[in-house]
């Protein structure tokens, strides 16, 4: 039956559900006690909830504290073993696939390199899949016990009726890559158990935001620096962030070509690529054949020398440079969106690290207007390289939490296109 706002009593229990497994999982071990206030719930409702938590094996019991003048208070938990997800990073050196139990807590880890195929979508569709089977025979997990495997990709997500979650990656070559349809044909996963796709600078955001530096902030945006760059918006209106593709605004007009063809990106000055493809232009000396991190590592090797050597000035003057434009970046998303922090992630900005960061800070200040600038903190995200994976890991967690602790429904069938049935039936036999 729905009330007058058309909530049923389902809507209801799940809600309530959520609302403890969510305070559980981020503020336990807690009591009963402590739960009512901390929910809003009745102290009946409190029990009722905890007592189906129980019975699913979700909660478990913590220990106990003192009360005042009464018995001991037991603490609950969310248990640990009661689910499984599985998160990936399709990043610019390799595809990165990690096994985590509910609380995220790592159990196994599987990588493939990226070389001259790189975004070959075959190739990372077949790394995607052989890593998932790979993690799951590591934990000896059967894969129904998976609440979903959450993937990060460069590029914009559509999610559509007819084709699941669709690629546009323009940087890497996908034209509309029905990911999601992809992976489900020959996948090692059950239908019971959805793959949940999303931009990876979103899921590298959604991290820092439940785990890392942006604990506690309302608004928020985390930059994923790394061969390019990319950015999360997070919001009152948009909790759960949303990916704008930020590397692509105008910094320069007839600038530099970027690698999704227009000029004067952000990108083609700021990303990795870019930055070390300058170096190369200006003499910096490094081997054909040599991967993007090892590359960085050699340029701020020559810019800033270990043993009393002579710093490199055209490596100097490469990374000012692009301190300057990332700064000058920066300052556009500081004077839209006026956030509270901008956190730096991805492996090339945790790579430049704090030696980078008072360079970037500075030029952030000077080009944004002063009263949003006062208000900003810049600094460099704490969840390290795996930032991607655990927030592609928490895309299965927050549906997960959103059903109330319930198991998603088997994955809808994608159909054939309607035009493409009917270009099958008109072409001669």
């Amino acid at each position: 039956m729905a009330g007058r706002n058309g909530r049923t009593v389902r809507d209801l229990r799940r809600a309530n559900r959520t609302a403890v497994l969510q305070r559980l999982y981020f503020d336990g071990p807690l009591s009963r006690f402590e739960l009512g206030p901390a929910t809003g719930l009745s102290s009946g409702s409190v029990s009722n909830v905890v007592a189906d938590l129980v019975a699913d094996g979700l909660v478990e019991e913590a220990g106990s504290v003192d009360s005042d003048g009464g018995r001991p208070r037991t603490l609950l938990r969310v248990a640990p073993a009661s689910g499984h997800m599985i998160g990936v990073d399709v990043g610019e050196t390799r595809v990165r696939v990690e096994l985590f139990d509910l609380t995220l807590t790592e159990l196994a880890r599987a990588e493939r390199p990226l070389a001259q195929q790189r975004y070959d979508v075959d190739v990372i569709v077949g790394h995607i899949r052989d890593g998932i089977a790979e993690v799951l025979a590591a934990a000896g997990l059967p894969p129904e016990r998976l609440l979903g495997a959450g993937i990060g990709v460069p590029g914009i997500v559509e999610h559509t009726a007819d084709r699941g979650a669709v690629v546009h990656g323009q940087t890497i070559g996908w034209d509309a890559v029905p990911l999601e349809a992809l992976l489900r044909a020959g996948s090692p996963l059950p239908d019971t158990v959805p793959y949940l796709i999303d931009n990876g600078a979103k899921t590298l955001g959604q991290a820092e935001m439940w785990f890392g530096a942006g604990r506690g902030a309302r608004n928020a945006v985390v930059v994923l620096f790394g061969s390019g760059v990319g950015a999360s918006l997070v919001t009152p209106e948009a909790e759960q962030g949303r990916a704008v593709e930020w590397g692509h605004l105008t910094v320069r007009v007839r600038g530099r070509r970027c690698r999704c063809g227009a000029l004067g990106c952000l990108e083609a000055y700021a990303g990795a690529e870019s930055l070390l493809a300058r170096w190369r232009e200006e003499g910096g000396r490094v081997p054909e054949g040599t991967d993007e991190e090892t590359a960085l590592t050699a340029l701020l090797a020559a810019a800033y020398p270990s043993g009393g050597e002579a710093a490199d000035p055209v490596a100097l003057a490469v990374l000012e440079e692009t301190a300057e434009y990332l700064g000058a970046g920066l300052s556009d998303l500081i004077n839209l969106f006026q956030p509270e922090r901008i956190l730096i992630g991805g492996w090339a900005g945790l790579q430049l690290g704090t030696r980078f960061l008072p360079a970037v800070r500075r030029h952030a200040v000077s080009y944004a207007l002063r009263h949003p600038a006062r208000k900003v903190t810049v600094d460099l995200g704490r969840l390290g390289p795996d930032a991607v994976t655990v927030g592609a890991a928490i895309l299965p967690l927050a549906d997960f939490f959103a059903r109330g602790g319930r198991r998603p429904e088997p994955a809808p069938e994608y159909p054939v296109p309607a035009w493409r049935t009917a270009l099958e039936e008109r072409a001669p036999h």
